[in-house]
């Protein structure tokens, strides 16, 4: 194995204290959802992904930090524990297409990413999707596709899909993601379930083209946004 320089030891080191982190929470959260731990391949992408290379430069020295972080214009990369959840309820492997909503920094893209065989990812801001996509290509994620637009309408040119992620509260499902889904796929996304609630939702589509619901924990992501709404 070569040696690492000191900086990227560090890195190393702060990514394997998140992963033990993220362990402990999913332990602390297994009455909620039913997971007292993650798939190992989740945890494997989650320790892989260099967090630091998706925060903002002044919020860098707090990138392995369990929590949300701003990265402009309204919007937040997700808290990792989250991520990891996310992605263990989707459950995407190296044969999927996924679909994400929201892509942000790119985070959560690049998760997904080290798993699935292909990444089709949406965003609204345009400023965020150049930039996730000039820093997903310097890392070398190959097998993600880019574009801004409405994620409510999903990517019909891209589905079906195997399985759909989405980064931001929605009043409700949005139609045309349960039709983009394939029979057998999962959708994970926050709802509103009350004022100022928000409940993560599991759904996976029937081979009778129904979706079946059902709430994992409480959560707190940016609201869902269409293009007329403001940032």
């Amino acid at each position: 194995m070569p040696k690492l320089p000191d900086a990227e030891r560090s890195w190393v080191a702060e990514r394997q204290r998140l992963t033990d982190e993220i362990a402990g929470d999913a332990l602390a959260t297994s009455g909620m959802t039913g997971r007292r731990s993650f798939a190992p391949a989740i945890m494997g992408a989650v320790n892989r992904v260099p967090r630091q290379e998706f925060v903002p430069a002044e919020h860098r020295g707090r990138a392995y930090e369990n929590v949300p972080l701003p990265i402009g214009h309204g919007q937040t990369i997700s808290q990792p524990y989250i991520v990891a959840l996310m992605t263990d309820l989707a459950a995407p492997t190296k044969g999927d297409t996924v679909l994400e909503i929201g892509t942000g920094c790119g985070y959560q893209t690049a998760v997904l990413a080290e798993l699935a065989g292909t990444v089709c990812s949406i965003e609204i801001v345009p400023e965020l999707q150049i930039a996730a996509a000039e820093r997903l290509a310097r890392l070398g994620y190959r097998n993600v596709a880019l574009a801004t637009g409405d994620g409510h309408r999903g990517w019909p040119e891209k589905a079906p899909f195997d399985a759909i992620v989405v980064t931001a509260a929605a009043d409700a499902i949005p139609p045309a993601l349960i039709d983009q889904l394939k029979p057998g796929g999962r959708l994970v996304l926050p709802v509103r379930s009350g004022p100022g609630r928000q409940h993560l939702i599991l759904g996976e589509k029937g081979a009778d083209g129904e979706l079946r619901t059902r709430p994992i924990l409480p959560v707190a992501f940016v609201p869902f946004r269409g293009p007329l709404e403001p940032s």
